[in-house]
Parts: C-alpha cells; sequence; structure tokens
C-alpha cells in the first residue's frame, strides 16, 4: 500500500541522525523534523482517519501544538507515537468501505467544503505524507548530506 510506504519513508529519514539535528528547525518557519512526524501522527493520522473518519472522541491538537515538541519527549517516543497512530489508522481502514462517508465532518474547521469519501481521505494523507517525507529528504541532505533516492547519470 503506497501510504505504508510513504510512513516508511518518514521513518526512515532519522536513521543514523543525532539528536541535536532533529530538534533543530533549519527554515525560517522554525518547524523541526521531530516534529514534523508529531505533527504527522496527530494532525494527520489521528485527525483525518480516527476523528474524522471513524468518529472517535480522540484529543486534537489547535494551531501548531502538535508542530511543538516537549524537550522531555525523546524521538524514539515520537516514532512510537506515529506507528501507533498509523496503525490504529490502518484499523478504521479495513473495517470501513472506501466509499463510505466520515462519521464526523468539522465543518467548524472547513465550512461548506463537502466531506470526502474514505478513498479520498486516503488519497489526501498520501499526498500530506508523501509531501513531508519529501521535506524530511531535503532536511537531511542539509544536515548531514544523507540522501534517500539518489538518481545518478
Amino acid at each position: 500500500m503506497s501510504l505504508r510506504v510513504q510512513r516508511a519513508h518518514i521513518q526512515g529519514a532519522f536513521d543514523g541522525l543525532a539528536e541535536e539535528a532533529w530538534r533543530r528547525p533549519l527554515l525560517p518557519s522554525g518547524w523541526t523534523a521531530v516534529g514534523l512526524v508529531q505533527h504527522l501522527a496527530l494532525d494527520v493520522e489521528r485527525f483525518w482517519f480516527r476523528h474524522v473518519v471513524a468518529g472517535e472522541q480522540v484529543d486534537l491538537t489547535t494551531g501548531d501544538e502538535a508542530w511543538q515538541v516537549p524537550a522531555g519527549r525523546s524521538l524514539e517516543d515520537v516514532l512510537a507515537l506515529y506507528r501507533q497512530e498509523s496503525e490504529l489508522a490502518d484499523r478504521v481502514i479495513e473495517r470501513l468501505p472506501l466509499d463510505g462517508q466520515p462519521a464526523a465532518w468539522p465543518s467548524e474547521l472547513f465550512g461548506d467544503m463537502p466531506s470526502r469519501v474514505l478513498r479520498r481521505t486516503i488519497l489526501h494523507v498520501i499526498t500530506e505524507t508523501a509531501t513531508h517525507a519529501g521535506q524530511l529528504d531535503a532536511i537531511r541532505e542539509l544536515v548531514d548530506g544523507k540522501q534517500w533516492l539518489v538518481l545518478t547519470d
């Protein structure tokens, strides 16, 4: 499944990367690599699959809260959270029909935007995860020169 491949790419971006590097913001916006993974766990996997699609009552973040990783939270803790939310999301995907409507549509966030069936939500999450994987690739190359995919002549 494409989503699983993208999730593995996210986690692989941290192989051998020192804590100082994954906590350091490298772009003017100030986000960190570990903050990006926490965002994927909370604002993407949890929000879209558990809250919207399945209608579960879960703790949600607001604003840029998910991007802020407390100093005491380790990279392994954040990666474990991402794996856990991904597994819970997969359970939602496996038990519901691809053409099914979401159980809860946050119109307070999306206004008049029509709800999307599970298939479209999966495509949205694949796209967002792949986009963030590319951002992590660029950050990783800036930090230590490691490249995930190298195209050569």
